[in-house]
């Protein structure tokens, strides 16, 4: 089996084996590559039937590939084990891939039921790779004489990375260890896969209904008429109001009528905190104490030091350090913007105390006595599609020289996702671009990347990648109109993409985003500067209606606000990232038995323990780290901003928006992968190490 997909993705893992009719092989499309360019997938041919046979001839086909690399007479070499290895399991691959990809965009119920069945075989499937004794012998052996093999950097590299795999994944326990780390993995990814479908369920269920039109004050037209064809969707009267990932609603900055804020806010909380079967308290407990367990076994002393031990920053000390350096000055700037939110209720007559659902209300006021901007008055400036086809593209083809085409003639799997081709500026064909905008019931909350075909010369595989967000899709053929958050975030998510886009390795094991946990976001963080890039918005940021430029004294506006309500995000963030180091720097005999009482003590040891500036997720809908890859791994985005702030402030040193500043960071970071150690890399594009100080300044904090 192809070892880069099992380390891609921890649920990915394989299934028992049992001999299928040849009729059933034949004719399933996921079991030969796709005829389409690129082996784009053949959507409108996959049917939920097709996974489950397709699942057990990938895993047999697999574990064959894998035996006779392993038990070949041949004395082991890089060719015919590493490289066999790198080679082996495309179908399995190719299933895994379109499967867990349509999961998290598409997730029906009948893939949801195929997740359920399938995960704990995939477990144990992974196991039987990993813990394969005569297979390690060989990778073992190369590793002892990886000096005398004569291999070039990438492929040392790769091979180095295979051993810490393999002994990472159990490869050096005795047969009892090994028998209880199968049992342990077995049971996570049942767990991780009950964690997220419990709470795709739970949010559809507290979605909000609305029955008075009045109590919408506020709200958009579009949104108001958006709310109402959910409604009509789900078969209920009035209006509908969904809920998104994190814990403070989009939708609390414009309603006015605050007793429906609380209902909006309450809801959101609730999430996985309720008794009966959807209740995520006892799953995550179980994975916490599962992972500790696990972790003890491999020789870590908790689970996030196992976590981290493969990652940029190391050690969890480093991560506590940085994360205390940033939680103290964060809390007191946020204290200061609730004494101000507070003045902003006063002075409107109102008696009451803020709490945590009149913040975003309450900010947006604020933001405009203070800086006299409105942020809402620049929605329609970014209608949806000319800020990706005339500001994300623009910025790529000024960057990087790529140019995109759409192929409406190519099977989606759901009909508003959007598929282009992407080119480089010598006209040569570079891959596919699927761009999938609206949030629905099917699809999980937050944005993301993902990949269905990842680059590699040794496969002669070029990219096809995804961007996901979860826009409020309007009611009809009115115009997506995007928040300044919204268009941020699609800039973002396509960092992640050109990253995918422009890899050039030979081994899959290094493709794209295949890096350290904690270095994945840099790439992505750094293209959130392009959204407001003065050359950037001057040609997407234009009126839907009258074509009209977005005036600079507008821009101007809203540069000035940039520091505005940074002390409330970065602890929110801070909050969330120190309660996923608290749940995984437990040791294995010092489980909690309440979850609320362990979050409120955790975060009250570290400072931010603020009634009006809850964590961005609690623990019960914390899907990041309890059902994602970012387990002990939260911390990442901020690890990551310290380099992303560094590479910003040398973008603006040195010219901008330009193809040679592209170049570099395509060639230097971009198109390396992992192919590269993440910090050599880094320093070696910057010339040094990267500096805190740019971070500092840009969240309006102090070295203090």
């Amino acid at each position: 089996m192809r070892i880069i997909s099992l380390l891609v993705a921890a649920t990915l893992t394989a299934c028992a084996n049992h001999p299928l009719p040849i009729m059933k092989t034949a004719s399933n499309p996921l079991l030969q590559p796709s005829p389409l360019p690129y082996e784009y997938p053949p959507f409108d041919r996959i049917k939920p039937d097709h996974f489950m046979p397709a699942f057990e001839v990938g895993m047999e086909e697999s574990l064959e590939q894998v035996d006779t690399i392993a038990s070949q007479s041949e004395a082991p070499t890089f060719d015919n084990t590493i490289v066999a290895l790198e080679k082996s399991g495309r179908t399995l691959n190719r299933v895994q891939t379109v499967f867990y990809n349509l999961v998290g965009t598409h997730g029906t119920e009948a893939l949801q039921a195929i997740d359920e069945t399938i995960s704990p075989q995939l477990a144990a499937h992974r196991d039987k790779i990993f813990l394969n004794t005569k297979l390690f012998e060989r990778i073992d052996t190369l590793y002892r004489e990886r000096g005398s093999l004569g291999l070039d950097a990438e492929a040392s590299r790769l091979l180095e990375r295979y051993h810490v795999s393999f002994v990472r994944a159990g490869a050096r326990l005795g047969a009892d260890d090994q028998q209880r780390l199968r049992e342990i993995n077995t049971e996570l990814s049942r767990l991780t896969t009950q964690f997220q479908q419990n709470l795709l369920k739970h949010t559809n269920e507290l979605a909000v209904v609305v029955d008075d039109p009045a109590q919408l004050a506020g709200l958009s037209e579009s949104a108001i008429e958006a709310a109402a064809a959910m409604a009509k969707s789900r078969g209920v009267d009035g209006y509908v109001l969904t809920l998104q990932l994190p814990t403070l609603q989009p939708q609390l900055a414009e309603l006015e009528n605050r007793a429906l804020r609380e209902r909006l806010h309450r809801a959101s909380i609730q999430r996985g905190n309720t008794d009966g079967t959807l209740d995520n308290r006892p799953v995550l407990q179980a994975i916490v104490a599962l992972r500790a367990e696990r972790a003890r076994l491999l020789g870590y002393d908790t689970h996030a030091d196992y976590v981290l031990a493969n990652a940029t920053a190391g050690t969890a000390d480093a991560v506590n350090k940085l994360l205390a350096k940033l939680a103290k000055p964060s809390a007191a700037n946020a204290g200061k913007e609730a004494a101000r939110l507070q003045q902003a209720v006063d002075a409107a007559g109102e008696s009451f105390d803020l709490k945590v659902w009149d913040w975003p209300y309450y900010r947006e006021i604020v933001r405009q006595q203070d800086y006299d901007f409105d942020q809402t008055a620049l929605k329609p400036y970014f209608e949806m599609q000319r800020v990706l086809e005339d500001g994300v593209f623009f910025m790529a083809e000024k960057l990087y020289g790529l140019r995109f085409e759409r192929r409406d003639h190519l099977p989606v799997y759901h009909p508003d996702t959007t598929v282009y081709e992407v080119f480089q500026d010598n006209g040569s064909a570079l891959g596919i671009f699927i761009f999938d905008p609206f949030a629905r019931d099917t699809k999980r909350g937050g944005a993301w990347m993902n990949s269905y075909v990842r680059q590699s010369r040794l496969l002669g595989t070029r990219p096809v990648v995804a961007n996901h967000l979860n826009i409020t899709k309007p009611a009809g053929d009115g115009p997506v109109l995007m928040t300044p958050s919204e268009v941020n975030t699609m800039f973002h998510e396509f960092g992640h993409a050109v990253h995918g886009l422009l890899s050039n390795v030979h081994y899959p094991f290094f493709s794209g985003t295949a890096v350290p946990r904690d270095f994945v976001e840099y790439p992505s963080q750094v293209h959130e500067m392009w959204a407001f890039w003065p050359e950037v918005m001057a040609n997407y940021a234009r009126h839907y209606e009258t074509g009209e430029a977005l005036p600079p004294a507008m821009i101007e506006r809203y540069k000035s606000t940039e520091l505005f309500n940074q002390g409330y995000d970065t602890t929110e963030y801070l909050a969330a990232s120190l309660l996923d180091q608290a749940w995984h720097q437990l040791t294995p005999d010092a489980m909690p038995d309440d979850v609320e009482t362990f979050e409120m003590r955790a975060l009250e040891q570290a400072g931010v323990a603020l009634e009006l500036v809850p964590p961005r997720y609690r623990s019960t809908y914390f899907a990041h780290v309890f059902s994602g890859g970012y387990s002990a791994g939260y911390y990442s985005y901020v690890w990551s901003e310290v380099l992303d702030a560094d590479t910003v402030a040398w973008f603006k040193e040195d010219g901008g928006l330009s193809r040679k500043n592209g170049d570099r960071m395509r060639y230097g970071i971009l198109s390396l992968g992992g192919s590269v150690d993440a910090q050599q890399m880094y320093e070696a594009f910057r010339g040094r190490p990267a500096a805190i100080e740019p971070l500092l300044e840009r969240r309006g904090l102090t070295a203090e």
